[in-house]
């Protein structure tokens, strides 16, 4: 019993914690979340991560939402997926209400553009360490020379054709599903040799 509860209590003060200091949304949330999850709890393995974040990122709605209310869920259900959320938004909803009456005095200030514009460059390093590991997998798993091509291929897509980042993920999941089955169907055959 006492086990149960440490986990709800960690998925609190999880969830909780990248709420207070996931500053800039849900991007930005994102390398907090994975650092409790894989590093600090081992919730979840690497990959399981990374998937669960190409399918969020493929749903609608806050990337850093769906990722605590699944790490909520995989780890005590329904109840964990609530805990989680609410443990997740409580921190923003707080601040925002207890915030809001200062908007107007210290939209002026240039103290407050000064923090802003320092914050901003870390996110961008977190953001960039990410996806320097991400590309690291990718080209551990399909190789240099096919995960430049595809890094390249996203990038066409995205910043050439403009589709929708939605869409160029579901494409590269489906291509992926494809991949590993037949990939699967290769090893069966080879192994039933």
């Amino acid at each position: 019993m006492k086990k149960a509860n440490n986990d709800y209590v960690q998925l609190a003060v999880a969830m909780c914690r990248t709420g207070i200091l996931g500053y800039g949304g849900g991007p930005s949330v994102i390398p907090l979340i994975r650092h409790d999850a894989v590093t600090r709890y081992a919730w979840l393995s690497d990959d399981e991560f990374g998937e669960t974040l190409a399918i969020a990122n493929a749903l609608p709605g806050p990337i850093a939402t769906k990722m605590a209310a699944y790490l909520g869920y995989k780890l005590k259900g329904v109840r964990g997926a609530l805990l989680s959320v609410l443990a997740h938004i409580l921190p923003s909803c707080i601040a925002m209400i207890a915030l809001l009456s200062a908007v107007s005095y210290l939209s002026g200030s240039k103290t407050v553009a000064g923090m802003i514009a320092a914050v901003s460059p870390v996110i961008a390093v977190m953001l960039g360490m990410m996806a320097y590991e991400f590309a690291q997998k990718a080209f551990k798993g399909l190789g240099k020379w096919i995960g430049a091509a595809f890094l390249l291929l996203a990038l066409v897509l995205l910043e050439v054709l403009h589709l929708h980042p939605a869409i160029v993920i579901v494409l590269f999941l489906g291509y992926g599903t494809v991949h590993y089955r037949v990939l699967a169907k290769k090893n069966n055959k080879g192994g039933a040799a």
